[in-house]
């Protein structure tokens, strides 16, 4: 749900949000995270010096919500991409992304939003 690592030389929190999305650090310790919501490639010279943070999709569901993201480019899709928590995401984006489609773990998810805040 959530790939990310913190190089503790320069303190840059670096996020990889889908396969292939690789990041790294401006520091000489050049730490990096890759891999998305697919798979969790980190590393840096120094190992010592790369905190890496994941978060599940057995977690908890007020945890998954506070990091899980969804990338968009504002309702007529020119806008730059940007990424937004699930916690964050406007009550009818939410719905219009189950009217989309995707990946069907990503729509059981949006649906679990969707009937977290109902029942809230």
């Amino acid at each position: 749900m959530y790939n990310s690592v913190t190089c503790l030389d320069c303190g840059e929190v670096l996020v990889s949000h889908h396969r292939h999305d690789y990041k790294t650090c401006g520091c000489d310790n050049q730490t990096m995270v890759d891999g998305g919501t697919a798979y969790s490639r980190y590393g840096g010279i120094d190992m010592k010096k790369v905190k890496p943070f994941l978060v599940y999709d057995d977690e908890r569901f007020e945890t998954i919500r506070e990091y899980a993201e969804r990338g968009g480019r504002g309702k007529d899709g020119t806008g730059p991409l940007t990424w937004v928590k699930l916690k964050d995401i406007d009550y009818d984006w939410l719905h219009a992304i189950v009217d989309y489609g995707g990946p069907e773990w990503h729509i059981n998810l949006i649906k679990k939003e969707i009937n977290y805040r109902d029942d809230k």
